[in-house]
C-alpha cells in the first residue's frame, strides 16, 4: 500500500466499472474500498462480519431484511451506515452513487450467501489500485 496521501477523486476517475469496488488502502487487516454503483445489487448476507458504508457522492439506499420485517435506509452524500452482520441487505443507487466501504480483507462483495447474480452485476472483491 502507499504511504502518500490517495485522492479519492483520482482513484474513483481510473475505473467505469459499476459494482466492482477497488482497494484504495488497508487498516490492520481491513479493506477499504470504493466503488461506483448504479441500479441494483443482489441480496447478500455477511454471515460474520458488519459492512459499513460511506456515500461519497449521489444517494444510496439499502434494503434490510430484519427480524420485524424489511426496511429500507436511504444515505444520502456524506452518511455513513453499517449494516450488522447477518443482516440480508441489497444496496441500490437509482442515480448512481461513489462509496467507500470498510470491511475485512477478503470479504466477498455477494456476502457468504446470496441470491442468483444477475449477468450484468459485476461482482469482484477488488482489486489494489495503481496511483
Amino acid at each position: 500500500m502507499s504511504n502518500e496521501p490517495i485522492p479519492l477523486g483520482k482513484a474513483l476517475a481510473s475505473f467505469d466499472a459499476l459494482w466492482s469496488p477497488r482497494i484504495v488502502t488497508r487498516v490492520n487487516d481491513y479493506d477499504v474500498r470504493i466503488a461506483k454503483v448504479e441500479g441494483e445489487h443482489v441480496w447478500h448476507v455477511h454471515d460474520d462480519t458488519d459492512e459499513f458504508f460511506l456515500v461519497l457522492d449521489g444517494e444510496l439506499h439499502i434494503s434490510l431484511r430484519e427480524t420485524d420485517g424489511e426496511r429500507t435506509v436511504l444515505l444520502p452524500q456524506g452518511a455513513v451506515f453499517t449494516v450488522p452482520r447477518g443482516t440480508e441487505h441489497k444496496p441500490y443507487a437509482p442515480a448512481g452513487a461513489a462509496i467507500l466501504m470498510f470491511e475485512p480483507a477478503g470479504t466477498p462483495t455477494v456476502g457468504d450467501r446470496h441470491d442468483e447474480v444477475p449477468d450484468h452485476v459485476e461482482v469482484t472483491t477488488g482489486h489494489p489500485l495503481n496511483t
